[in-house]
């Protein structure tokens, strides 16, 4: 019984991922190879427009938005997200590759839960940084729906960490 279980939950989570196909995949690399070296611009957006996500960061919380945009810290720790993303958009588009996103997004999506962050936090994130390729990297028609299903697929594994599920 508990195995017929596990193969409901296993084909349950399989039906929310909608995996890219390579010309959305495409898409999505596209537009994020023109926003991806303004990693200390998208971070310091994403603060100003939630400082509630600032301060779940201790070397962040409390300081001036405008005096850490400067300082290595601020940019070490712009870079480092912002190559995450870029890991997981280079995988996107090969099914033979939907594993390693899995495992990827599972280890920051568990690291995050450890962390206390929330999904409104995380939804804070995603609109803000959606604003931001959208204004900055021609983010429209099947480009924006690419972006969106990926970001969705993203979103799916991440919440289910942060629910306890991780995602196989």
């Amino acid at each position: 019984m508990k195995f017929l279980i596990v193969l409901a939950l296993i084909a349950a989570v399989s039906a929310d991922l909608k995996p890219l196909s390579k010309e959305q995949a495409d898409e999505v690399r596209h537009v994020w190879d023109k926003v991806k070296h303004n990693e200390v611009e998208i971070l310091y957006e994403i603060f100003k427009a939630h400082p509630d996500i600032q301060n779940k960061f201790p070397q962040f919380a409390g300081k001036d938005l405008e005096q850490i945009k400067s300082n290595s810290d601020f940019s070490t720790h712009a870079t480092r997200i912002v190559s995450f993303i870029t890991e997981i958009v280079s995988l996107g588009g090969n099914p033979d590759l939907l594993p390693a996103i899995k495992t990827r997004v599972n280890e920051m999506g568990q690291n995050h839960r450890n962390r206390g962050v929330t999904k409104e936090q995380f939804n804070e994130f995603r609109s803000t940084l959606t604003d931001y390729v959208k204004h900055h990297g021609s983010l429209d028609g099947d480009a924006e729906h690419a972006w969106n299903q990926a970001i969705d697929n993203i979103f799916f594994i991440i919440f289910s960490n942060l629910d306890g599920h991780p995602v196989v």
